[in-house]
């Protein structure tokens, strides 16, 4: 192994190998994946020792935990052979840690060849999951790894593409303020469960192995959580939910000490409908939780502990209020006021910014309304998600049945009647296209509409994964009509997002009768995007740009420009968290705490999402360079969790409560905000 190296080569090798590896779907199993493809870590590629295949070979630097990561996209789960082309032209061993994942470590020896023009194969078996594999080869002894030519991956078992049962009897077994501990039956597999995952309301909040008990830590006090179980095994196949159950934690620990009270209360900007307010943060002896800010002596909205300012929109232009703040901690002790300010909106930014205005309630006594898209005479078409029926909503909030989904059904979590959308050609073809669950999974369908009833339901497209959440489902036509966007869950499995062999975890276009477009970027599939967790808004800006918001795992959700064949990486990476070499940068990401992000629309390239665990409306401005900038935070704590955001035909966006974990039916709402115009100008206000 050459001792001297032109570091500048060395990295830019390192940065193009990681680049290609992880930017281009990865390779399918049982053909050779070239060393010098890989990612690479302290080693460099080289081509000066012949019968190497492809373009070369990478020299290990001699140190401990250099290594190369090939990224191999399985057909199938199942046992894998493992044949990795080497040369060792010394004497020494040069032994290799090799692991799936990260997991699985298996040290396998790489003895001299005689020769660096001498290559022989080292092998193991190992399982492998459907989709997108990281196989890592790591240096275990300084004097590093062989060269090594490529990796070759067979299936040498039967495919294991059976999930394991779900687990049973989910119990919840006891509790602390800040903890909830689960008991269960343990699942079965055909090969062997290696582990269950706890997630309460689609949210993964941790992992164990083969035990049948867990703690899920780091939760509010005194609060009610949704919990389910599911197992999983050694090649990646996920269970369907377990039995869900409720697990409250205890209320906090005695706490009589309240927050300080908030300092130097101060307006900093207006609009024509808002205000927005800064203050220096209060102290707590455990911890601030979060903000109360009132106008005129009433609650009119919350911002999180760690905030220090608000926007409070759905003000009238000219009006003075009086506005004061206080915090709260987890034992609910809420400080004295801040010093009270008069304010008054006014006009503010540039022409045409959409500022959110007054909020008027449409229609009440909806069910957890999903879908919403409008008619040619300004109606709404709205699903319910959990009683599969199609209403029609008018402007004055005459509400209709027109239809109920043929055959959906739901998974008591995230699935049913989920994204609607209306044919560009509607006044022709008087189409409908609907996203809903099923018993084979998830699926489009397509209905006409005679002004009165949906009849002739034709199924588009089906066989899309399903679980109890991460179903995705929202639809959204391109801006010259001509092709359905499609979002999909993982179907709460990870490795279906990176598995270009599944339409779970992507986004998908097709033809507005089912079919694949010529051009999409996978020959014969309708992918368009993948690497996704669980988007559930989907718009265009006035470039004909794609975006899209996702829900995130546990730790960072996100806002992405979607690129055509774009790997959005999950899974590894979430947000920008986690293996994110050569995958597509989020535009915006949030803690999971303070969004979930669900519908999204844009006006005049001002991106507006609503967020349920947020329970606020973020917007954001798009400005040249593609970047999302300008934050504003509207309604946060108003009107509990929101689900969708559609502009209608006078610019205005109607928006969707989600009240569904209270598990009370028809508790939700359709309201407009009204959306005023800085300078009136309207150009471009929907897509």
């Amino acid at each position: 192994m050459a001792p001297s190296r032109v570091r500048a080569l060395r990295a830019m090798a390192v940065v193009c190998a990681m680049t290609a590896a992880m930017s281009a779907p990865a390779q399918a199993a049982a053909a050779d994946r070239e060393a010098e493809q890989a990612a690479i870590s302290q080693g460099v590629v080289e081509s000066n020792h012949a019968g190497f295949s492809g373009t070369g070979f990478v020299n290990y630097d001699n140190v401990v935990g250099s290594y190369v990561e090939y990224t191999v996209n399985a057909d199938s789960g199942g046992e894998h052979e493992l044949a990795f082309r080497y040369a060792n032209g010394t004497t020494a061993d040069r032994p290799l840690s090799v692991t799936v994942d990260g997991a699985d470590a298996q040290t396998v020896r790489f003895p001299g060849t005689g020769a660096w023009t001498t290559w022989q194969t080292r092998t193991l078996k190992t399982t492998l999951h459907a989709g997108a594999n990281r196989i890592r080869a790591a240096a275990t002894t300084a004097n590093g790894g062989p060269n090594a030519d490529k990796l070759t991956v067979t299936l040498t078992g039967p495919p294991d593409d059976e999930p394991p049962t779900p687990p049973r009897n989910v119990q919840f077994a006891s509790s602390t303020h800040n903890s909830v501990t689960l008991r269960w039956e343990a699942a079965a597999d055909n090969v062997g469960v290696t582990g269950y995952d706890i997630y309460q309301h689609g949210q993964l909040v941790t992992s164990v192995g083969t035990v049948l008990e867990g703690t899920a830590t780091g939760l509010r006090a005194d609060t009610e959580y949704d919990w389910t179980v599911f197992a999983k095994d050694r090649a990646g196949n996920v269970s369907q939910a377990s039995n869900n159950v409720p697990g409250r934690t205890k209320p906090a620990p005695p706490d009589g000490q309240a927050p300080t009270a908030p300092g130097d209360l101060r307006a900093t900007a207006a609009t024509t409908t808002s205000v927005s307010l800064a203050w220096t943060g209060s102290t707590d002896n455990v911890a601030v939780t979060g903000y109360e800010i009132h106008f005129d002596g009433a609650l009119k909205q919350t911002a999180d502990g760690s905030a220090t300012s608000a926007a409070v929109a759905g003000l009238t232009s000219g009006q003075t209020y009086q506005a004061k703040v206080r915090a709260k901690d987890a034992a609910g002790n809420l400080s004295p006021f801040s010093n009270e300010i008069s304010v008054r909106p006014g006009a503010g930014g540039g022409a045409g910014v959409p500022n959110p205005g007054s909020v008027t309630q449409i229609a009440a006594g909806v069910d957890v309304a999903w879908g919403l898209a409008f008619l040619p005479d300004g109606s709404a078409l709205v699903t319910e998600r959990e009683t599969f029926t199609v209403l029609r909503i008018t402007e004055g909030g005459t509400r209709t049945v027109i239809g109920e989904v043929p055959g959906a059904m739901g998974t008591n979590g995230e699935g049913g009647a989920l994204g609607i959308e209306v044919s560009p050609n509607f006044a022709t073809d008087r189409f409908v296209y609907l996203y809903h669950t099923y018993s084979g999974g998830n699926r489009l369908v397509r209905a006409q509409f005679d002004g009165s009833r949906l009849t002739g339901w034709t199924t588009l497209l089906d066989g899309v994964p399903k679980n109890r959440y991460h179903n995705g489902g929202r639809l959204r036509f391109s801006p010259d009509g001509r092709y359905l966007f499609i979002s999909t869950g993982d179907a709460q499995n990870g490795n279906n997002a990176q598995n270009l062999n599944t339409n779970a975890g992507k986004i998908l276009r097709v033809n507005p009768d089912g079919s694949v477009p010529a051009d999409n970027p996978f020959p014969g599939r309708a992918i368009w995007s993948y690497g996704h967790r669980n988007v559930q808004g989907l718009d265009f800006d006035s470039r004909g740009r794609l975006w899209a918001s996702e829900f995130g795992n546990s730790r960072q959700d996100e806002v992405n420009l979607i690129t055509k064949g774009g790997n959005h990486g999950w899974e590894p990476c979430e947000g920008t968290i986690g293996t994110c070499a050569g995958t597509v940068t989020p535009k915006k990401t949030w803690p999971t705490s303070q969004a979930s992000p669900s519908g999204l629309t844009i006006i005049n390239d001002h991106v507006f999402v609503a967020t349920t665990v947020g329970q606020r409306i973020y917007r954001m401005r798009i400005d040249a360079n593609g970047e999302l900038v300008d934050q504003q935070i509207y309604f946060q704590g108003t009107y509990n969790r929101l689900r969708t955001v559609e502009v209608d035909r006078e610019g205005d966006i109607w928006l969707t409560t989600t009240t569904d974990k209270d598990g009370s039916a028809g508790n939700d709402r359709v309201l407009r905000i009204d959306i005023v115009y800085e300078g009136g100008n309207r150009a471009n206000v929907a897509s």
